[in-house]
């Protein structure tokens, strides 16, 4: 890799995980000049990583302006929500009863951890914990293009968590509740029950009703 594009690399992944984590925000004008000046490049590396953060749908690109950053649209959360259903849903439906046991009692642990990361405020480690939580309901049906489809998830569900934050801590007791609600159902091997929790969190995550949806 030559200097040029590593720095590109390192102005990619450093804008874009300010932009995943609530540091830029949904409408905020990034500009290419304080953008290289922060991150200690030149400007032909920032605009390089800016041009694919655009192609990603993160940014648009306005010349000679800077970057706007874009948000998600209610239909795009809505749609995401929809998806997370379908995958982690089918995802525990399909595993076998061991599997859902097992899986279960690995995830009563992390639960333990995410009561730790809310008591501590860490809202970045909580969401890091929530995001594997949800992944571990896929692994569980042992599909691994379904895993890599809800992976190509993660950065969105990332975006939203974080932007979400004040609320989410507000809900914690909540969102703890219904992870156990969740564990408890695999634990009993309740496949249709667990689609059930999982439809109501999602929905009381995301704010839409996802009743129409029929993993």
């Amino acid at each position: 890799m030559s200097t040029s594009e590593s720095a590109s690399e390192r102005a990619y992944a450093a804008i874009r995980e300010d932009i995943l984590n609530g540091a830029h925000e949904p409408d905020t004008m990034l500009g290419e000049a304080q953008l290289a000046a922060r991150l200690g490049v030149s400007r032909t590396p920032v605009r390089a990583a800016l041009a694919r953060l655009q192609d990603e749908g993160w940014i648009t690109v306005y010349p000679k302006r800077g970057a706007l950053v874009r948000g998600m649209s209610e239909k795009v959360v809505a749609d995401l929500a929809d998806a997370r259903l379908i995958l982690e849903g089918t995802g525990v439906q399909r595993a076998t009863p061991r599997r859902r046991h097992a899986v279960a009692e690995r995830l009563a642990e992390d639960i333990d951890r995410q009561k730790q990361a809310l008591a501590d405020g860490d809202l970045r480690h909580f969401v890091e914990l929530t995001i594997a939580f949800h992944r571990s309901f896929v692994e569980a049906g042992e599909n691994l293009v379904m895993l890599e489809l809800h992976d190509r998830l993660a950065d969105r569900q990332r975006f939203l968590l974080f932007s979400y934050g004040d609320t989410l801590l507000g809900r914690s007791d909540a969102i703890i509740a219904e992870h156990e609600d969740l564990v408890a159902r695999l634990r009993s091997d309740d496949g249709p029950g667990f689609v059930e929790v999982l439809r109501s969190h999602l929905g009381e995550t995301y704010g839409h009703d996802l009743r129409r949806l029929c993993p």
